[in-house]
């Protein structure tokens, strides 16, 4: 098993990015404080710490667009999490399939 430890060594909250585990589209990125992974791990969904209510929450228990989280893994520094999901749903609060939708900048062709 992950020590989990070496998620929080930096903070007690990290960044964690959803992915769609089939497509490979970036969904949302969220926080996690040790809490929320351990249980995102027990249960296989996706649990974040809301920063705004500075509360759990579960994805979806409201909407009933829950991820279904199929694989954790972390980055070479081990200090954000990438939640690869399959979506029942929208991600967005907005109703979009991901929370990625407002172009800033594209660079155009010719």
């Amino acid at each position: 098993m992950f020590d989990l430890d070496l998620l929080f060594q930096k903070s007690d909250l990290i960044p964690a990015i959803v992915q769609d585990a089939d497509t490979k589209e970036v969904l949302m990125l969220g926080y996690a404080n040790r809490e929320a992974v351990v249980r995102t791990l027990e249960t296989k969904t996706a649990w974040f710490w809301s920063r705004s209510r500075q509360k759990l929450w579960n994805k979806g228990e409201s909407s009933g667009h829950f991820l279904d989280v199929r694989k954790v893994v972390t980055d070479c520094d081990t200090d954000t999490l990438l939640y690869l999901c399959t979506p029942h749903g929208p991600t967005c609060h907005t109703g979009a399939k991901s929370c990625f939708f407002n172009t800033i900048w594209e660079e155009k062709d010719g």
